[in-house]
């Protein structure tokens, strides 16, 4: 009984390895939202509104994208896991297509984005920049703070 507990929740573990292999997209959305929070300071023409919108309508599409695909991959791994002897290769194939999927929703979004920041103006782009400086040194000093909470010395700085 103890083995097939232990298979079990090896399998469990493993599945929601590949689960969370498949969803994840390389942090973008962190990004987006930096900017979007200064929005106002960039004083868009009317051509930039436009490029926005639709680089926010595919941000969101990509986002929809990952939560969907992360939802079938979970319900498939549930109904696999239910099995006498799930086929975890099979998942890691579903995975590894969810992962593709994800990708290339994130980069389609990410080159509307990147395409928008062309059209910036110098000034456009100093406050893009300074909103996304701070953004990184609040997430360096969150993780900081806590690898200090798990008693981790801090990362040397160079």
């Amino acid at each position: 009984m103890r083995s097939l507990f232990r298979a079990s929740l090896f399998a469990a573990l493993f599945g929601m390895g590949i689960l969370g292999y498949a969803t994840t997209a390389p942090a973008m959305g962190s990004s987006l939202w930096q900017v979007a929070k200064v929005k106002d300071q960039l004083n868009l023409n009317t051509s930039q509104q436009m490029q926005w919108n639709n680089a926010l309508a595919l941000a969101k599409t990509a986002h929809e994208t990952a939560r969907a695909n992360f939802s079938q991959l979970q319900t498939a791994m549930q109904a696999e896991l239910a099995k006498p002897e799930p086929d975890l290769a099979s998942m890691a194939t579903a995975g590894d297509a969810a992962r593709l999927q994800n990708e290339a929703a994130h980069k389609t979004a990410r080159d509307a984005w990147l395409a928008l920041y062309a059209t910036f103006s110098p000034e456009q782009k100093t406050v893009v920049a300074g909103a996304l400086k701070a953004s990184m040194e609040r997430e360096q000093q969150r993780q900081q703070s806590h690898r200090m909470n798990r008693g981790t010395p801090p990362a040397s700085a160079n």
